[in-house]
């Protein structure tokens, strides 16, 4: 195996993960790719996501290729970030995990579910990324990894701090040019990014954390009970503001 860093972060959606590719885009030393699996869950699932004709035909879409081509294939930097969500690992074998470096990426679902539910028609325990998190915590376990955890809320209270010990945790050094990027989209967005990503494409670094004044809606509460129990485990193991 070479010896690029592949950093392959999963997250559940409607998170701080497009923002973290934005500020590791920022280091000369790291190449960043998003959602390298997204066409391959949209042949594969029949997911009901926006525009999916136009994703698959913009990306590979065999997943077997995406894990041999982009994700261990070449890079030209010492370190390759990728944002991944969790819920595109369906119809995958999950050796390659063994040959990279993974980090769990959360969210509180009282504040992730209102905006999911905003862009996805009555959205699954599946869609959100919960359980598939708490799954991939137990399969990277069995491979003797412990994956760092970050939970946005955390990251956004204190995005020096969160990012120093996560840089850290990864045996790499913190570049404060990791705060702060240019507003606008970035050439590595995927297609789906105009109905994604406006709120990043409007930032110049991480946001406030400032929490949800709206009241929770009623008809989420059955999906947010299943998703509860999960976002608890991952909450005690992520590196806090402060650490």
């Amino acid at each position: 195996m070479d010896d690029v860093l592949r950093l392959c972060v999963w997250s559940s959606p409607r998170n701080v993960s497009t923002a973290l590719m934005y500020s590791f885009a920022q280091r000369p030393d790291t190449r960043v790719i998003d959602e390298p699996l997204y066409g391959h869950y949209l042949r594969v699932s029949g997911a009901a996501h926006p525009i999916p004709v136009d994703v698959i035909a913009s990306m590979e879409s065999d997943g077997r290729k995406v894990i041999s081509d982009v994700i261990l294939g070449p890079c030209d930097r010492p370190t390759l970030f990728m944002k991944q969500m969790t819920h595109h690992l369906v119809d995958i074998d999950l050796s390659f995990l063994a040959k990279t470096t993974n980090v769990l990426l959360t969210r509180d679902p009282v504040e992730m579910l209102p905006s999911l539910d905003g862009v996805l028609d009555k959205p699954t325990l599946r869609d959100t990324g919960f359980k598939g998190q708490a799954d991939l915590l137990a399969v990277l376990r069995e491979y003797g990894q412990e994956p760092p955890v970050l939970d946005s809320r955390e990251l956004l209270r204190d995005p020096a701090g969160v990012l120093a010990t996560f840089c850290g945790r990864l045996g790499m050094s913190f570049d404060d040019r990791m705060l702060r990027w240019a507003a606008g989209p970035r050439p590595e967005d995927g297609v789906w990014a105009p109905h994604w990503y406006a709120n990043v494409h409007r930032s110049t670094g991480f946001q406030p954390y400032r929490p949800k004044a709206e009241p929770f809606p009623t008809h989420l509460e059955p999906l947010l009970a299943e998703c509860q129990p999960y976002y608890d485990t991952l909450l005690e193991l992520a590196i806090k503001a402060g650490d």
